[in-house]
């Protein structure tokens, strides 16, 4: 009984030594003034990077058919059938089910290495933005062979298999669904407990303008800065911006969310006229903007780059650089119409997240 306590009291500290160290990290970080193993790939996405091209040559001038109901279409993936095209999903625009297809293929190039070989949460507006929608995580049956599932044991003991969106054909799949927005787990599906992200949700609070959340988003990127933690930004297409940093994986979903809420509470303790940290949300004072670090939790999941947003102007979840941010973007900015020519002039702003070095070592701060 003495070793088990002494065990269990071991592990106490060792919990408690880890949040204090966040928090020391948090608090050098948080007054405003800005490591490498190879990031290991499963073979799902050995095979993805080989077959980019492919992808881009096939994805680009691909257009779906006008003023039919149902088309099938070979792509990279294999056959994929799309159905109720004419159904209007956003009414304001008049935007139609295929004009959403049509956006996603037209992105698919930038977007496809952003979701391959991660869980999908599928939220499902099978009638539009205006329709009622549904959350589900276990991929739908009957389905195309070619759709990869990744599955994952919960609490529960119950074992979900998802959708991994893995080539264009699984994409176009997914949102032939209903599904309006894309939502990927923060880890890879060969280690579902150990995430390559680590990120911060920033929402104003009643009362707060977009205006405070780009104020927020300099205090959250100086302060990362100053621990020399690269980090970059991009609308949510709601109402936010989120602040996204590359992590080499090794720590735990649930180290890597303790050390965003210090963080994040640090920054509420130094900057208490404009950031607050409260997770209830009755507690929330208004005109403040939230840091969200629960996101950080395991299982949570948020709207993917390029995603569209079920929002009357089809608003879509895009990088920006911090200069934009600085100059004062608009979350109206970026909607399906001007994201495809955005990614055609400038390419994609979020690519260093993908590579393989320059991924922060966040144990050096656990």
């Amino acid at each position: 009984m003495k070793s088990k306590a002494k065990a269990k009291s071991g592990h106490k500290r060792k919990a408690v030594n880890a949040t204090r160290k966040a928090a020391t990290a948090a608090r050098k970080a948080a007054t405003p003034p800005r490591k490498d193993a190879p990031l290991p790939l499963s073979p799902l996405a050995s095979r993805a990077r080989s077959e980019k091209s492919d992808v881009i040559a096939q994805a680009a001038g691909l257009e779906i058919p006008r003023n039919v109901e149902n088309v099938t279409l070979t792509v990279d993936g294999g056959p994929i059938s799309l159905t109720n095209l004419s159904k209007i999903y956003f009414p304001e625009l008049g935007l139609t089910k295929r004009d959403l297809l049509q956006y996603y293929l037209d992105v698919s190039p930038w977007l496809l290495p952003h979701l391959q070989n991660r869980a999908m949460v599928m939220k499902r507006y099978p009638n539009g933005i205006n329709g009622e929608f549904f959350f589900m995580k276990r991929a739908p049956s009957p389905r195309p062979d070619s759709i990869p599932i990744c599955s994952i044991e919960h609490g529960s003991g119950n074992v979900i298999g998802f959708p991994v969106i893995q080539h264009l054909a699984s994409l176009l799949w997914v949102v032939n669904l209903g599904c309006i927005d894309l939502n990927p787990w923060y880890a890879r599906c060969d280690d579902v407990d150990r995430p390559d992200y680590l990120h911060f949700d920033l929402d104003p609070v009643v009362g707060a303008s977009f205006k405070n959340v780009l104020e927020t988003a300099l205090i959250v990127r100086e302060a990362l800065d100053s621990i020399k933690i690269q980090n970059y930004a991009k609308t949510t297409g709601s109402r936010g911006i989120h602040v996204y940093v590359a992590i080499k994986r090794g720590p735990t979903q649930k180290e890597v969310w303790s050390f965003a809420k210090a963080f994040a509470k640090e920054l509420e303790a130094r900057q208490p006229k404009i950031i607050t940290a409260e997770y209830r949300v009755a507690k929330r004072p208004r005109g403040h903007v939230l840091v969200d670090y629960n996101q950080n939790a395991w299982n949570r999941t948020l709207a993917s780059v390029y995603s569209v947003r079920p929002k009357p102007a089809a608003t879509v979840s895009t990088p920006v650089t911090w200069e934009e941010v600085e100059r004062g973007v608009r979350i109206e900015d970026f909607t399906v119409k001007n994201v495809p020519a955005r990614l055609q002039k400038i390419g994609d702003l979020w690519k260093p997240l993908l590579a393989e070095k320059n991924r922060v070592d966040l144990r050096a701060f656990l």
